[in-house]
């Protein structure tokens, strides 16, 4: 069997408004603010045909994406075998830059094409099912839900109360919600959010690096001062300052969790060198695919360091990617983000349903996901 083939093809699909229940458009950050978002759907066609799928986000534009993956990566990997993935990965370099998350789409078609050659699922490939812990021997070896945490943006104190409790309604016990505009605005959402939910929800806040170390401080003692212990804070100073990141993890009780820092290759080892970090918020794109992602969990596994999974407003392929890695991967400990409920189209046959805050991994072989074309089309930028 070989590689024939590769497409890359963007679509772009709205987010549910705010106004509905589980709706967060316009999905508000430090940065910038989302309605809708473009996704890169890869598809890589086999010999004996079969068809794997990937997904990422466009980085720049949606066709200087489309035609690195098309013209660049597509050229050292045609011809080659889909089961060849540590060949592949290493034939996919260029110098003096990191072409590993354009690669990673395709890896992740590969394992696609992988599980359907052998008529397996991707998680038992990767290892089956993942336990939280070592000493954890509680959980059912036919129990694939894999549980998700809510993400919000950045909204008014109103607003912010009542997504809480809808997404309590829903079965999430765990809710990221964007930071970094307004520090002390930041710490009254946490707040206002936790009482609206008589403290039933555990919390992630997450400035995209929007705070300096001394906000960050503040923010964390603050929320301590008012009795609330959050989950974590994720990237809340900006990247490469690890010795700073080591210094407010000392000086808080607050979990901090890099997110953006571990995107950069050995970040990670620095980070848990610096002891740095409390939670490692990892991603299967920058990480160069599913292998990439588990060298990266294994590394924070060893440290004792627990692995959660970062959303990039995922739609169907990607998250059933992310769902065969947490389930599969052991080290991923605490519930990953997601955007999911909040999209107003589906590009699957049969979308993901959430269950109490859960989703249930496919069974069937490869990612055991069908690409809904039609759909692919009425969305094609």
């Amino acid at each position: 069997m070989e590689i024939t083939d590769i497409t890359a093809m963007t679509v772009e699909i709205p987010l549910v408004g705010a106004d509905a229940p589980l709706g967060i458009a316009p999905y508000v950050m430090n940065h910038r603010e989302i309605s809708s978002v473009r996704r890169v759907l890869v598809r890589v066609d086999t010999s004996d045909g079969r068809s794997g799928w990937g997904e990422m986000r466009p980085f720049l534009a949606a066709g200087a994406t489309e035609s690195l993956i098309e013209d660049g990566v597509a050229q050292q990997v045609i011809g080659q075998s889909p089961f060849d993935l540590e060949q592949i990965r290493r034939r996919v370099t260029i110098e003096y830059t990191n072409v590993e998350m354009f690669f990673a789409a395709v890896e992740t078609a590969c394992w696609d094409i992988v599980g359907q050659a052998l008529g397996r699922p991707v998680y038992e490939l990767l290892g089956g099912r993942n336990t939280p812990s070592q000493t954890d021997s509680s959980l059912s070896s036919t129990d694939r839900s894999v549980e998700f945490a809510f993400c919000l943006g950045i909204c008014s104190l109103e607003q912010s109360r009542e997504k809480a409790i809808a997404a309590q309604e829903a079965g999430f016990t765990t809710l990221k919600t964007k930071a970094g505009r307004d520090w002390r605005a930041d710490v009254d959402r946490i707040i206002a959010m936790d009482a609206a939910t008589n403290g039933q929800i555990e919390f992630r806040l997450d400035p995209n690096q929007g705070w300096r170390p001394d906000q960050a401080l503040r923010v964390a003692s603050a929320l301590e001062d008012a009795g609330i212990y959050l989950q974590y804070l994720e990237q809340p100073i900006r990247t490469d300052m690890h010795d700073v990141l080591a210094s407010l993890r000392y000086r808080t009780k607050q979990p901090i969790a890099p997110n953006e820092d571990t995107y950069v290759p050995h970040n990670l080892q620095s980070l848990i060198e610096h002891n740095a970090l409390d939670v490692a918020v990892l991603d299967l794109t920058p990480a160069g695919g599913l292998s990439g992602l588990r060298q990266q969990v294994a590394l924070t596994e060893a440290a004792g360091i627990p692995a959660v999974h970062h959303c990039g407003f995922d739609l169907g392929i990607r998250t059933a990617a992310i769902c065969h890695a947490v389930y599969g991967m052991a080290g991923f400990a605490l519930p990953s983000d997601t955007t999911y409920y909040s999209w107003a189209d589906t590009i699957l046959d049969q979308p993901f349903e959430f269950d109490n805050g859960c989703l249930t991994v496919p069974s069937e072989p490869g990612l055991g996901i069908s690409v809904d074309m039609d759909a692919v089309n009425r969305r094609l930028v």
